[in-house]
């Protein structure tokens, strides 16, 4: 099976998303049938690549909160990141430009290690949420791939120029494509779509019957191709 999922490293639910669905798939003893791939999403494409102020007070802006009622949400939200065993604070995030982020993953992602972007894109949200790092600081990146063993001269190159900037905007029309209008998104198999985080006894189920479903085609499905046509698994 393979789950694609649409985040933003600058989404707090995407962050907890990511650590419900990895905790749903250890749960269910399937971590070596299910295949993760991360799809990048800019909740801010134009967002600038330097820090220009307090989450609250960008969070009351966006919001048309007042100060109060904004630290009131960025605690909520945080309370909910604690829950789900992760260190969380959402009122001392940096926010700015996340695509060298994403550039950074499609390249992890081209790795033989297949599991370095798992590691990956668990170590950017680590640095923006729990340590109030600027991901768009290309020492903070550099650092955190040199950390998850990336080498650093590929590392550099990319962060130079404009490597894997195509792909990041494709993964992004492809969520236009789909109607995608917040993340995180997931799609199970390219058919069953979750649009939110689910807690991990949700997405257990939400994966079980994505399987279910996968054996039932497999079991009824007819097809034909080049080599002929199949029923049931059989050639016809």
């Amino acid at each position: 099976m393979k789950i694609m999922y649409w985040s933003d490293y600058a989404c707090p639910y995407c962050y907890i998303g990511e650590t419900y669905l990895k905790q749903a798939i250890r749960n269910l003893g399937m971590e070596d049938q299910i295949e993760v791939e991360m799809k990048a999403f800019e909740l801010d494409p134009d967002a600038s690549r330097e820090y220009t102020g307090r989450t609250v007070d960008r969070f009351a802006k966006k919001y048309a909160l007042s100060l109060q009622e904004a630290q009131s949400r960025i605690d909520g939200i945080s309370l909910m990141g604690r829950n789900a065993g992760l260190e969380f604070n959402y009122a001392e995030t940096r926010y700015t430009n996340t695509v060298d982020a994403h550039r950074l993953t499609k390249l992890a992602q081209q790795s033989e290690d297949k599991g370095q972007a798992d590691r990956l894109s668990e170590r950017l949200y680590k640095a923006y949420f729990a340590e109030g790092l600027e991901l768009s600081n290309h020492n903070v990146l550099l650092r955190i791939a040199r950390e998850e063993g990336m080498d650093e001269g590929s590392v550099k190159s990319l962060l130079a120029g404009d490597a894997y900037a195509m792909e990041v905007r494709q993964d992004e029309r492809d969520a236009a494509r789909l109607g995608v209008m917040g993340v995180p998104h997931f799609v199970l198999n390219g058919q069953m779509v979750i649009p939110g985080a689910l807690p991990p006894e949700q997405m257990q189920r939400v994966i079980c019957e994505a399987v279910e479903a996968e054996q039932r085609s497999q079991a009824y499905g007819m097809t034909c191709g080049p080599d002929g046509c199949r029923i049931a698994g059989h050639q016809a």
